[in-house]
């Protein structure tokens, strides 16, 4: 039932396409949806009578106000519904999981030389770029590919200088050395353009480019040249004959299929280019409890082509959307071209579809066997943890510590955090060792359980993360860490239950118990203490590898004179290491704030 103010709003909206915003008494944004007619559509919500799934009802309950943005057309309404979600990320709308930050491979041919780059920034810049892909992963599995058939060059180098020796990249037959002069502009924006052919699913071109280039080589006898050539055109093939199907296909087209379990779904998509299978991503779609496969393959395809710089001609989906033909219109003005959607009943599309469908339910079914629980088995973990260590209630939030160091070197402390089973990263907090030298783990670890629970001490009256007290706090060793923190503890008055987890037998440790709790190997409540210990080794372990290669960085470039900690921060942010600073050029060099050219002389002598 809307209340009195939600009743007016409803009176006034217009009859006219547009995007609307459903609000909670706080102003927090629930839901954005487009309509042809707002006042038709919002008000459809509201009436008495109206049918509507679990998840609609529980969304209408909460809205207390209402506003709208009036457009020219749904066209218009769709882009700016794509905007407000991407934006706001209301807690009822379906959302491509991270779309905000999908990668993409990027070819500027505006460069002198140009480089194959990763990038998560779409701009209009007049570069070419390929994607969007699922994961930062799946983006290096293919460059990686591409480099494997096509050298080309990944450094950042502007080419002021000729480098006397070009660098490892080229010796491993990943880069053609173009800053030593080893290949002329002509050839390796030849090259390039294969990249992009490639890319585009234009194999076929490539392969006649290469074999007029290998002959020519051959007449000219250039015999090595030939070879190399000859051994590109075999790595093309090669990813021919693996994108073949046994499904005869035509044209460029996209396919698309969803698998959907309960409050997420996987899309896959299969990307077809000059009648060949180039490539495959899955992507996870959330928030689609009680939704129908029609809604979020809608909202999928809205959201996935919102993104992405190329569209085909054909799209061939497993379910119908809402709003076909609107949908055609917007995806045929980003394109500038006719794009035609379709859910094939018959023939080879329908297969092409089923294969989609397949390889979505394969996806779904390794996405939950990667994912790290689920709701069910974590309840189930908690309630055996509370019941094994007799704890008074679930452990909701537990926290997990640990040390890292090489004989004292570098030390540093984790504190990582899971809540009702799972990891929370934004209260993660890590400590640098600064009372203890040599090699203490013990007192180690009463320094940052010390310094822990002090800033909860201080911190308990405002909203600090530091005030918050866990249910159960995990340390990674066995009976003598666990001692060495109850004294801590017991000098801090904190009274918080605590455990040992030691990593060889997988024994659990807690106080005044002279034999540990072994809990049966396959156990979920040993599983998610087992997670918790390694999370915490795994946090510990980066900081300290962090530290370790900034000491290093640091210590080296101390024994040059002249460089001091304003320079040294310069050299780092700039280079990164002290292997990059020796292949660095002397251009290059005094192009780092506060590096004159007699100072980098003096730095390339030293190292």
């Amino acid at each position: 039932m809307a209340n009195s103010l939600v009743t007016e709003q409803l009176k006034e909206l217009p009859s006219r396409p547009g995007v609307y915003l459903m609000r909670d008494a706080r102003a927090n944004i629930l839901y954005v949806g487009k309509a042809a007619n707002l006042r038709q559509r919002v008000r459809s919500y509201f009436q008495t009578g109206q049918k509507l799934s679990p998840k609609l009802e529980h969304l209408v309950a909460k809205v207390s106000d209402l506003d709208f943005f009036v457009t020219n057309s749904e066209e218009e309404a769709i882009v700016l519904e794509l905007n407000l979600i991407k934006r706001h990320r209301p807690y009822y709308n379906m959302q491509l999981k991270d779309d905000k930050n999908f990668p993409y491979l990027k070819i500027d041919l505006n460069e002198d030389w140009p480089r194959v780059q990763i990038t998560r920034r779409l701009e209009e810049d007049g570069a070419r770029y390929f994607g969007p892909f699922a994961s930062a992963r799946s983006v290096r599995q293919a460059l990686k590919a591409i480099r494997g058939i096509f050298p080309f060059r990944s450094c950042n180098k502007t080419f002021t200088s000729r480098e006397t020796r070009p660098c490892l990249e080229y010796y491993l037959g990943r880069c053609p050395a173009p800053c030593t002069g080893a290949i002329d502009k002509k050839e390796y924006l030849r090259l390039i353009k294969q990249v992009v052919l490639f890319l585009e699913g234009k194999q076929d071109r490539v392969l006649r480019e290469l074999q007029n280039l290998m002959e020519a080589a051959a007449e000219a006898q250039d015999f090595e040249q030939a070879a190399r050539i000859r051994d590109r055109l075999q790595a093309v093939d090669s990813v021919l004959a693996w994108q073949k199907m046994a499904v005869r296909v035509r044209g460029n087209q996209d396919v698309i299929a969803l698998a959907q379990d309960k409050d997420q779904a996987f899309a896959q998509i299969l990307f077809i280019r000059n009648s060949r299978l180039i490539g495959r991503e899955g992507f996870i779609m959330q928030g689609t409890h009680d939704e129908s496969p029609e809604l979020i393959m809608t909202s999928f395809v809205k959201q996935f082509y919102n993104s992405a710089p190329n569209i085909p001609p054909l799209i061939l989906l497993q379910h119908p959307l809402e709003d076909t033909a609107i949908i055609e219109n917007w995806l045929q003005g980003k394109k500038g071209a006719k794009v035609h959607l379709q859910v094939p009943r018959r023939g080879n599309k329908k297969q092409l579809v089923g294969t989609a469908a397949e390889n979505a339910r394969q996806g779904l079914a390794q996405l939950k066997i990667k994912q790290l629980a689920t709701p069910q088995t974590l309840s189930t973990a908690l309630k055996e943890i509370q019941q094994e260590l007799k704890l008074s209630h679930s452990p909701q939030r537990m926290e997990g510590y640990d040390i890292s160091n090489i004989q004292g070197a570098a030390a540093v402390g984790s504190m990582v955090v899971f809540e009702d089973g799972r990891s929370r990263p934004s209260h993660y907090r890590r400590f640098r060792i600064k009372t203890i030298t040599g090699a203490n783990d013990y007192a180690m670890l009463q320094e940052v359980i010390r310094r822990r629970f002090h800033k909860a001490g201080k911190r308990a009256d405002n909203n600090s993360d530091w005030a918050i007290m866990p249910d159960l706090v995990l340390i990674d060793g066995g009976k003598g860490q666990l001692n060495a923190v109850l004294k801590v503890m017991r000098e801090l008055n904190i009274n918080v239950p605590i455990i040992g987890l030691a990593k060889e037998n997988e024994e659990i440790f807690v106080p005044q118990s002279p034999r540990p709790i072994v809990l049966p190997r396959h156990s979920p409540g040993l599983r998610l203490l087992e997670r918790l210990r390694d999370e915490a080794h795994r946090f510990a372990l980066g900081y300290h590898k962090k530290i370790r290669h900034r000491e290093t960085f640091t210590s080296t470039l101390d024994s040059i004179p002249g460089i001091g900690p304003h320079r040294k921060r310069a050299l780092l942010r700039r280079f990164g290491s002290i292997q990059a600073i020796e292949a660095a050029s002397l251009e290059e060099l005094v192009g780092t704030q506060g590096i004159t050219r007699s100072l980098a002389q003096k730095i390339k002598e030293n190292l």
